[in-house]
């Protein structure tokens, strides 16, 4: 697998480093040219003069829960307050309501009363960053960052499938984007199973769905908890973290949505092998191998069937889950030992054809507005993020305080690491947004060390092993495909998450699957498939 790791030392730039750092080029040495505007009424006019950075800037954000827990704003984190110092600007952070993030944007901006700068998903806004552009919301940075980010513009030329990413149909560049750094920032949750259980009952990993069926079954049946009594629950079947997933779905090759083979684009809940995974899967809810309450189970519920040493298996991510419950099971339960599961297959020694994998990047970044009086400036602030000094803040925080360099490598001290007195979520979002996302590129060394525990290590590792050839990439439609594929699957989805349990549950059976196919087609998802392939076809032509 191609590393796409960022050198650090690259991104300092300077007179000196451009000479030393060859990057991807246009063939010629020198970088690709900027390509042409869409729509030229939207474009900002760029000076090639030096600028200064903002004197006040207003920022809209979600405030992460990791911040909210210790911080009012943003404007707390010592990354943030070390830029203010650096740069000289004064940042006035907005958020909205935790719970309410979407309604309020889409308040916001269908009022008009925008902020200098706004950081979202934009790849889930309704008609896609293109029509932000097109209704003057947001500006296009094109040209603005081939003048004014020196240390972007050297990132998306040394990595040019990022600039493919961050790039829409239109050949917009919206956003200062949050990247991933790393091929092993890619991957962070798949299945986990008890280890301690498996080693209790003398069974080995399972791989394939059958020896899955024969694990769960000596769950439920051996008292690998050893209390004497019959309270295991083997599997929890988390429908929204097997979505992000798929974990058993994907043994059969499909997903729970869209994916592609070869180029072509398919619906996975119209495949014959759906109606054989909702098969397997009712027959194992009929057997007492998942978990009855799965569908109610929320995260509180989850916590406690773990700590209450009943839950054999379920899907979950190396920090909060092996992380934290390794943790909190250490006095009560030494001998508790979680482990990352494969990724599942039919047949013994097939490659894994879906696991979990983020795109390097997946929409998340900080777009100007049109209301900024200052884009040009604002350009250069958002630049510093991914120059040496920047990333090392937004990845580390504090030298001194949050972290050392021990022999070249940024280590977290015990205040982050060893805190008493709060998680180490809670304690790194204190200094730094490595552990959610910003205007930056993840580094993976940050990973390197919240990951600490080798259990968490090995199952990284494991998750990692897939193809995923079958994911499709984050996709630019237009406002009217938009509105129209919103329009099918709203009614398709609410008719999905509906009948997949009821079909596992057992209180419709299987042999009106074909009516679930045709009453899906009946609302136009042969129509969405169309318009997520002519999505793809575009994301396919664009150049890196």
């Amino acid at each position: 697998m191609k590393k796409n790791t960022i050198n650090l030392k690259g991104l300092v730039v300077s007179a000196v480093a451009a000479a030393l750092i060859t990057g991807c080029s246009n063939g010629n040495g020198n970088p690709p040219p900027p390509e042409a505007p869409a729509d030229p009424a939207n474009t900002t006019p760029v000076e090639s003069a030096e600028v200064g950075y903002p004197d006040q800037l207003t920022y809209w954000v979600s405030l992460n829960s990791n911040v909210s827990a210790t911080m009012k704003d943003a404007s707390e984190i010592a990354a943030y307050q070390e830029i203010e110092k650096i740069t000289g600007t004064q940042v006035t952070f907005q958020h909205p309501p935790q719970g309410q993030e979407l309604d309020a944007f889409n308040l916001m901006v269908s009022s008009g009363n925008v902020p200098d700068v706004i950081q979202h998903t934009w790849s889930s806004v309704a008609g896609g960053p293109d029509k932000a552009i097109a209704d003057g919301t947001i500006i296009r940075l094109n040209e603005l960052i081939e003048a004014h980010a020196p240390n972007l513009t050297k990132v998306l030329t040394d990595n040019p499938e990022y600039r493919k990413l961050i790039t829409t149909d239109d050949g917009n560049i919206y956003v200062f984007p949050f990247i991933r750094g790393d091929d092993n920032l890619l991957t962070y949750n798949g299945l986990i199973i008890r280890q301690d259980w498996l080693d209790a009952l003398n069974l080995p990993m399972p791989e394939t769905i059958d020896e899955w069926y024969e694990t769960l079954k000596a769950f439920k049946e051996g008292d690998p908890n050893q209390n004497g009594q019959a309270d295991e629950i083997p599997l929890l079947l988390d429908i929204p973290m097997t979505a992000l997933n798929q974990a058993f779905l994907g043994a059969w090759g499909i997903t729970d949505a869209f994916y592609q083979v070869d180029g072509q684009v398919h619906y996975g809940p119209m495949q014959p092998e759906f109606k054989e995974y909702l098969t397997t899967m009712s027959q194992w809810y009929a057997e007492g191998l998942i978990d009855a309450d799965y569908a109610a189970t929320d995260g509180t519920l989850k916590d406690a069937k773990v700590t209450n040493n009943q839950l054999g298996a379920f899907v979950g991510y190396s920090g909060s889950s092996i992380g934290r419950y390794t943790d909190l099971m250490e006095s009560s339960n030494p001998s508790f030992k979680l482990a990352g599961a494969p990724n599942v297959v039919l047949n013994k020694d097939d490659q894994p054809l879906l696991g979990q994998r983020e795109a390097p990047f997946g929409g998340i970044g900080a777009a100007i507005t049109k209301a900024n009086a200052n884009p040009e400036e604002t350009v250069k602030w958002l630049d510093y993020n991914y120059g040496d000094e920047g990333h090392m803040l937004f990845n580390f925080g504090i030298e001194g305080v949050s972290y050392e360099m021990v022999d070249g490598y940024p280590t977290y001290t015990d205040e982050v690491m060893n805190n008493p007195d709060l998680p180490i979520t809670q304690v790194m979002a204190k200094y730094m947004l490595a552990n959610y996302s910003g205007p930056f590129v993840q580094d993976a060394r940050y990973m390197e060390q919240y990951a600490v525990l080798p259990e968490q290590q090995e199952a990284i590792a494991t998750w990692m092993e897939a193809d995923n050839s079958r994911w499709m990439p984050t996709l630019s439609p237009t406002a009217e495909e938009s509105s129209r594929y919103a329009s099918i699957m709203n009614d398709v989805k609410t008719y999905y998450d509906e009948m997949v349990n009821k079909f596992i549950m057992g209180v419709t059976p299987l042999d009106q699957f074909e009516q679930f196919v045709n009453t899906i087609k009946g609302m136009g998802i042969e129509e969405a498939i169309q318009l997520q392939q002519a999505g793809l076809d575009r994301f396919n032509s664009r150049e890196g």
